[in-house]
């Protein structure tokens, strides 16, 4: 018995860490930096647009010598989502990956309306939630692995508001087939965010 209640307050207190995330304590018309402060909007919190991320982003694969970070997920925190959204999806891209066939990073889905974010390394940590798909790779994540020397590479964040349930598909899923189950007026509205890396 003691088991399923410290199950249900884990599971309780996950739900509010996400929902908590990338907000801190401030002052009343305070807007967070990145947050354009109007409209559905998605931001990495402390950062701005198009700002480049630190090495521990990067992704981190022994078979790739451009994977040279600790693959960590930048936090991200978004506002002002469609009223009727019922679940968000989250979407990274890099569009010059693969000699510019473009790669999916990551992709997650199922995320409670009443969630405004997610903390740094949600996409590697096993969080209760929401559902990691499979990559353009078949992994759940993988950070930014630029080629050594190449100018800073954009890293495209899409945050989708969905009418779907939070529990309308299962894990696993890759970026076609979500989007597929978003067909048909199931996307009600998108915010976006840029972040760079070289090495």
């Amino acid at each position: 018995m003691s088991l399923i209640v410290n199950l249900r307050n884990c599971i309780g207190l996950t739900a509010a860490a996400l929902a908590l995330a990338g907000c801190a304590l401030m002052p009343p018309g305070t807007t967070p930096v990145g947050d354009p402060g109007f409209g559905f909007a998605l931001w990495s919190p402390g950062r701005v647009d198009n700002a480049k991320l630190e090495t521990r982003f990067a992704g981190k694969n022994p078979n790739n010598a451009n994977c040279v970070g600790e693959n960590i997920s930048p936090a991200l925190a978004w506002a002002r989502a469609p009223a009727a959204t019922r679940s968000f999806v989250i979407l990274m891209d890099d569009q010059a990956g693969r000699a510019g066939l473009g790669v999916n990073h990551w992709i997650a889905y199922g995320i409670a309306p009443e969630v405004k974010g997610l903390p740094e390394a949600a996409a590697i940590a096993a969080l209760v939630g929401f559902n990691v798909g499979k990559n353009s790779l078949g992994m759940p994540y993988l950070g930014p692995c630029p080629p050594r020397g190449n100018a800073p590479q954009h890293y495209a964040f899409t945050l989708i508001a969905t009418s779907l349930e939070a529990d309308a598909l299962p894990p696993g899923l890759d970026k076609a087939t979500v989007l597929e189950a978003l067909k048909g007026g199931k996307a009600l509205g998108a915010a976006s965010l840029v972040l760079r890396f070289n090495h």
